[in-house]
């Protein structure tokens, strides 16, 4: 059964319509001072200013707790509620971990990115746009909190315990040996096959953006492990512009067009993505959506609230450094790809 503290954080989550418990309250001030705040986070321990950066950090902390206790109530509810309680009550909890798993990912991304001029948005959005209570004032702190298209989705029909972390890829997950079958996994889940069938330039998936713009790339992981991506590029032009110049070359250097005479369909295709040249984007949509995202889970991602905050940190992270608008490139042909994005709306 739940315990007491998991009861007392339930209840003070959804307390009145605009006042909230003192964990819930603790958890909206953190994150509001540590938006404000950001800039602190790249300061040296040796600048006169260090306590600032040392106090980011330490509230960081604090509130990364508070999600994950919230996020472990999520999953412990649905273990442990009965049936009716649980019905009633999921939409508003299932919600709230969406909400934090995304803004947790976001503040995990502040700390480990320099942004050397993030845009505090101003402007009132219209009434309907926010939820209400603790999750709508979280959602119009963000920096995408204005989109209500992104906030909007009915919770599962059937409630699932499993439980999500969703944080930016690290350095050092780019250094350690065993990143490349990590990656390769996430890559795999983009293309909705397993491990163990996964290409072997599997990297034409997330290969480009790791290379030139790992800092907009986040990771989502269940208990499984690795199990969903979001990447991005601020500024799409330059980064295609490099990805044909560079990255593209060394790729079809390193995998020429002969090494999959005899290999099997999956891994001529793959090949053939590197010697295949990649549509051009048109000016006027470089010009109007500039920067470019791509986002995929593996099959057994059956959450959309998941993906969806995976895509509200992606985006918030584009939008601190100034970005108006993305677009994302789906073949045609990619019956996978165009269903996760359907999805996501």
């Amino acid at each position: 059964p739940l315990t007491l503290g998991e009861v007392r954080m339930l209840v003070e989550l959804f307390y009145l319509p605009y006042q909230y418990g003192p964990q819930a309250q603790h958890l909206l001030e953190h994150f509001r001072w540590l938006w404000a705040n950001s800039l602190s986070v790249g300061v040296t321990a040796t600048a006169p200013d260090a306590c600032r950066g040392t106090e980011w950090r330490s509230r960081a902390r604090s509130f990364q707790q508070l999600c994950a206790q919230t996020r472990h109530l999520h999953s412990r509810f649905v273990s442990s509620a009965g049936q009716a309680l649980l019905y009633d009550l999921h939409p508003y909890l299932w919600d709230i971990r969406n909400m934090l798993l995304a803004t947790s990912a976001f503040v995990h991304w502040l700390g480990c990115q320099s942004i050397t001029a993030p845009i505090l948005l101003g402007g009132d959005a219209e009434p309907w746009v926010h939820h209400g209570g603790l999750i709508g004032e979280l959602q119009a702190l963000l920096p995408v909190g204005n989109s209500c298209d992104l906030f909007y989705h009915p919770p599962p029909h059937f409630p699932c315990s499993q439980p999500y972390l969703l944080r930016p890829l690290l350095p050092l997950d780019r250094v350690r040996a065993t990143a490349g079958a990590h990656l390769c996994m996430a890559c795999a889940a983009g293309s909705g096959r397993q491990l163990s069938d996964a290409p072997a330039p599997a990297g034409r998936l997330l290969g480009s953006f790791l290379s030139l713009s790992p800092e907009y790339t986040f990771v989502l992981e269940d208990e499984g492990g690795l199990c969903g991506y979001a990447a991005g590029a601020l500024c799409a032009e330059g980064f295609l512009q490099q990805r044909d110049s560079s990255w593209l070359p060394a790729r079809r250097h390193r995998y020429p067009r002969d090494l999959g005479a005899g290999a099997a369909a999956r891994g001529q295709e793959a090949l053939l993505f590197f010697h295949t040249e990649p549509p051009a984007v048109p000016l006027p949509v470089l010009r109007r959506f500039p920067s470019l995202v791509q986002l995929g889970t593996a099959p057994r991602v059956l959450d959309v609230g998941a993906s969806r905050s995976m895509a509200v940190c992606l985006l918030s992270a584009l939008r601190a450094n100034g970005s108006r608008g993305v677009f994302c490139q789906v073949s045609a042909t990619d019956q996978q790809q165009l269903s996760f994005y359907s999805k996501l709306g």
